[in-house]
């Protein structure tokens, strides 16, 4: 067993056999996304140095960027103290990291008065990646 396999299995996985992780961007520090990865996902991701993630939804694995072209360079993955949550650091390509267009799934604020306010601005237009 390789030691990438042996790091993966050590994880602690949620009841549905997955881990939260949040995308950091390697040289803004800046929060990109947070999404979900099983053992063999953690696996792909570092032996491809490309984010690969579990879709939920869809039931499969994810190269983010696949789609759009907005892929995830991996500098640097680390786990926390409970080692029940991952922290990847990573090159954004492409300018965005969500499905929706921005550079951050983080682009709304919400104020003390509960005020939701958009912060940034689109980097492309989803009608014209996601068919």
């Amino acid at each position: 067993m390789s030691e990438i396999t042996k790091f993966a299995k050590s994880l602690k996985y949620d009841a549905n056999g997955l881990i939260p992780v949040i995308v950091q961007d390697y040289k803004d520090n800046q929060v990109l996304m947070l999404a979900y990865m099983n053992s063999k996902a953690v696996e792909l991701t570092l032996k491809t140095r490309k984010a690969t993630f579990w879709s939920r939804s869809r039931k499969k694995f994810w190269v983010k960027g696949e789609t759009s072209g907005n892929i995830q360079k991996v500098k640097e993955v680390s786990y926390d103290c409970d080692k029940d949550a991952l922290l990847v650091k990573a090159v954004q390509v492409g300018g965005a990291a969500c499905h929706t267009g921005y550079r951050s799934c983080f682009f709304t604020k919400i104020s003390s008065a509960g005020k939701h306010t958009v912060c940034g601005k689109r980097v492309f237009n989803p009608k014209d990646i996601y068919k």
